[in-house]
């Protein structure tokens, strides 16, 4: 259903659209995948007042507002109200309470609106529904129409009329000529049946508007069960929200607490291979060291049979030096024993020339 030619939007607003399951009357059914524009219309032709939202150009929100709707704010961004003619439950959320608040202001203000226009037309009814032609023959009362009974589309209201209410329509006494009086009196049999008729309806309407109201407040109940199950599911989501924010803050921590780690194992991590570094010069020195002190024992080794062959140098020299020594003392007896014999022989020698000469 359009916008007809006679609304105007007189207050919009942004908000994401909800309806009620109509299995389950639980659960609410998303009918817009972002925000849209919910928007107040008042038709100036028929004084009323709408709430229609668009997507794209499917109406996803036509709701005429009545006097007996109330829009109830479950939570601080969420609101909903019902709509028996739709036969459905609206659910809005906005993106921030200062949204909700206007919106449900100008619900409870043309709410009123509506209140007021509806018993300006019940008094308008009640207007054309008194006696207010007047004939010759007296006063007669003017008949009931569909639209006396039933109201108009958008405001239908229930007439305070009995279902065993009679017209009355007596003629006066002044005298009358019989024909005229006989014209009058098939125009109030016409009058009668009329109202008869009328009457039917008005009964039949006034069943379906009782059937309708245990309904309605059957409907009223379990949106008001739902609505209270909402709004502590909601009141839980809050709650879980607070936490989601503790977590998103210890989150941001623990991710600063990840980099500082990150750049810790990364000073770790050169330092690591300085380390292996390190390890791979210990090792060739370790390499060194084990190839010096395997020289090293060879060496030790070598000297110590150095050590041996001179030790048996030392004492084969000393044996040599003894046996030199024990040699000198020999030769120098020798010399002793030679000079005491080349004494003798000298004066020997000299003992013969003084023979040869005193020969």
């Amino acid at each position: 259903m359009g916008r007809r030619g006679g609304e105007q939007p007189i207050f919009s607003t942004r908000a994401h659209v909800f309806q009620i399951d109509p299995n389950t009357k639980k659960n609410w059914v998303p009918t817009s995948k972002h925000a849209v524009t919910v928007s107040y219309f008042y038709d100036s032709t028929r004084n009323v007042y709408r709430i229609i939202s668009l997507d794209g150009s499917k109406a996803i929100i036509n709701s005429t507002i009545t006097p007996n709707m109330t829009f109830t704010k479950t939570s601080q961004k969420f609101g909903q109200w019902a709509d028996s003619r739709a036969n459905t439950v609206y659910g809005l959320g906005f993106s921030s309470e200062h949204h909700l608040s206007k919106f449900a202001e100008k619900f409870q203000e043309f709410k009123e609106a509506a209140r007021l226009a509806k018993e300006k037309s019940q008094e308008k009814m009640e207007l054309t529904s008194t006696p207010s032609q007047e004939s010759a023959g007296g006063d007669i009362q003017s008949p009931l129409t569909p639209e006396s009974i039933n109201g108009t589309d958008d405001e239908r209201a229930t007439p305070e009329v009995t279902q065993n209410s009679e017209p009355r329509a007596e003629p006066t006494q002044n005298a009358l000529p019989f024909t005229h009086s006989s014209t009058i009196s098939k125009h109030w049999e016409a009058e009668l049946a009329t109202l008869k008729g009328n009457n039917a309806k008005l009964t039949a309407a006034l069943l379906e508007s009782t059937a309708n109201v245990k309904q309605w407040k059957q409907q009223l109940a379990a949106y008001q069960e739902e609505a209270e199950r909402l709004h502590k599911r909601v009141t839980e989501l809050e709650c879980v929200s607070s936490q989601a924010n503790a977590v998103h803050t210890h989150k941001t921590e623990l991710n600063q607490t990840i980099q500082e780690l990150e750049s810790t194992l990364k000073k770790k991590e050169e330092e690591i291979e300085g380390l292996k570094q390190e390890i791979e010069n210990a090792r060739e020195l370790q390499a060194q060291r084990d190839s010096l002190t395997q020289k090293l024992q060879e060496v030790e080794i070598r000297n110590k049979d150095l050590e041996g062959q001179l030790s048996d140098l030392e004492q084969r020299l000393e044996k040599s030096q003894n046996e030199q020594e024990a040699f000198r003392n020999n030769l120098k007896t020798l010399l002793e024993i030679l000079d005491g014999k080349i004494f003798e022989l000298t004066e020997l020698r000299d003992n013969l020339a003084k023979l040869i000469e005193c020969s």
